[in-house]
């Protein structure tokens, strides 16, 4: 059975060549799965012989996520849909509001590529719940779709920074995110999407030698290996000079600054001596460093005071001399900002319970 929603346009060219379909016809039904989010293939389009519809519907299917959950923060508009798919367990994605622009209004979703996640990074919700499962490409994609459809504003961005690390269900990402670009589909800006991954350098690598198109983060938080790997144990897999070895190669291939992502830890990454770490370990290479605040409910990390992190700032700018900016993390109220997604629902209470998903072993050399 052909699942729309889980080929490129190629692809379901392909799938359906011995149907001798027109191009355009292939393209409308794109279109009609995926940007119009419709229910079933259609028993009837304007210009396409019903004989061609019966046979496509004998042979395709549109597969749907089921909505469990959505919460709207009230305080700045971020929205968190928790999803059931095809598999065990269940994920989330956030909508993000750009709202600063008149004349630009959109939405960006934060879509997920795994229920749960095997890294167990310290700081992070979805480590805290081992992993289940890679996402299918469809259910990736109805992430969106659902969410579009749920919008009065275009969704115009996407980033893989959800539930789950993308490198590690490379192929699965790499089509969704093509998907997401086809013009027939939800036409969004290939350099509106943007791949992030905490380390995994075979799929930097990859990404590099297939000359993806998409914007590439990379989440370091800490530039000296040792304290790295009390916060990534993916450090012990690949440690920092194999991972900035990748990056100075996808940046010589591309010409691309490299953006590194830092969640701030109180007390932990906020010295002078990381600062001098960072600039060291980055010597030549141009780079934009993201600045995230921490969101750890349990306690065991907290956010600097606003003048630990003014102190940070300085350092950074006195001993890296590179660009920054703080990125604002929204949603904490949802437990929808960065690095607290954990697949939860809201009880009668107002509290956030999680679904279990058990722990099992993923491979990080996968991909």
């Amino acid at each position: 059975m052909i699942l729309l929603k889980d080929h490129t346009l190629s692809e379901l060219s392909a799938a359906l060549e011995d149907l001798a379909p027109t191009e355009r016809f292939v393209r409308q039904l794109q279109s009609a799965a995926v940007r119009r989010g419709i229910a079933e293939v259609p028993y009837e389009m304007p210009n396409v012989a019903k004989r061609l519809l019966r046979r496509v519907r004998e042979r395709a299917s549109i597969p749907h996520l089921k909505l469990i959950d959505k919460r709207v923060s009230p305080r700045d508009g971020f929205a968190k849909y928790l999803f059931e798919g095809a598999g065990q367990g269940r994920f989330e994605a956030v909508r993000i509001p750009l709202l600063h622009r008149p004349d630009d209004r959109k939405y960006v979703v934060c879509v997920s590529s795994q229920v749960g996640c095997a890294l167990d990074c310290a700081f992070c919700a979805t480590g805290r719940m081992g992993f289940l499962r890679n996402l299918a490409t469809w259910e990736i994609v109805d992430q969106v779709t659902q969410i579009q459809a749920d919008s009065q504003l275009p969704v115009r961005g996407v980033v893989f920074m959800g539930m789950g690390e993308p490198m590690l269900n490379y192929d699965r990402v790499m089509k969704a995110a093509r998907i997401f670009s086809e013009p027939c589909s939800l036409a969004i800006n290939s350099k509106a999407i943007t791949i992030s991954t905490v380390g995994v350098v075979p799929g930097i690598r990859r990404f590099t030698a297939e000359e993806r198109p998409y914007r590439l983060i990379v989440s370091l938080t800490a530039a000296d290996s040792e304290k790295r790997q009390k916060l990534f144990p993916i450090e012990r897999v690949h440690p920092l000079p194999d991972l900035l070895a990748a990056v100075r190669d996808y940046h010589a291939a591309t010409g691309k600054r490299v953006t590194f992502a830092w969640t701030v830890l109180s007390g932990i990454n906020t010295g002078r001596e990381d600062a001098r770490a960072l600039a060291e370990l980055t010597r030549g290479l141009p780079i934009l460093l993201n600045l995230i605040d921490v969101n750890d409910p349990t306690g065991e990390f907290c956010r600097p005071s606003d003048e630990e992190f003014q102190r940070f700032n300085d350092y950074l700018r006195e001993e890296l001399a590179m660009p920054l900016q703080r990125r604002y993390s929204g949603g904490q109220d949802i437990h929808g900002a960065c690095g607290m997604l954990a697949a939860t629902t809201v009880d009668a209470a107002g509290l956030n319970e999680s679904t279990s998903v058990g722990r099992q072993e993923q491979s990080v050399e996968s991909g």
